[in-house]
């Protein structure tokens, strides 16, 4: 009884080991199941905005265009304005638990705040906010 039963479990491993799939013969790579979260920048403003606002925000997209562009077209990445006091927009301030002027990358649920930096850069040292804003949505596209 354990030899019938020894070969009968030998026979289904080795039944399942011999089985693989098209994709694997043919070399295909797998498909994947879920599509890639895309990488936001946004930047939640008021309505009455100062000119380091309007910069924050100027500097902000000019970054994400100018080193993502493939990925922009491709809605990989995507820059988003969203006003604070609009209605429409209390849901995702709800959801990215956003309480004033904030510049944030968010993936999924990840999320990284360079608001301080926004602000400390944008008007003096445009390069290092785009270069903060860089290295942040690359943390994601790894």
């Amino acid at each position: 009884m354990k030899r019938l039963s020894f070969l009968l479990l030998a026979a289904v491993l080795l039944t399942g080991s011999l089985v693989t799939s098209k994709a694997a013969v043919a070399g295909e790579p797998a498909r994947q199941v879920a599509k890639a979260v895309p990488t936001e920048v946004y930047y939640f403003h008021l309505s009455r905005r100062c000119t380091t606002c309007q910069t924050v925000e100027k500097v902000s997209q000019e970054a994400v265009n100018e080193f993502f562009a493939e990925a922009v077209k491709k809605g990989e990445v995507t820059f988003k304005a969203v006003n604070l006091e609009d209605k429409e927009n209390k849901a995702l301030v709800k959801k990215l638990k956003v309480q004033g002027q904030s510049l944030l990358i968010v993936n999924g649920q990840d999320q990284i705040n360079i608001t301080d930096k926004g602000f400390m850069y944008a008007m003096n040292e445009p390069a290092k906010l785009k270069a903060e804003i860089k290295a942040g949505v690359e943390k994601f596209k790894k």
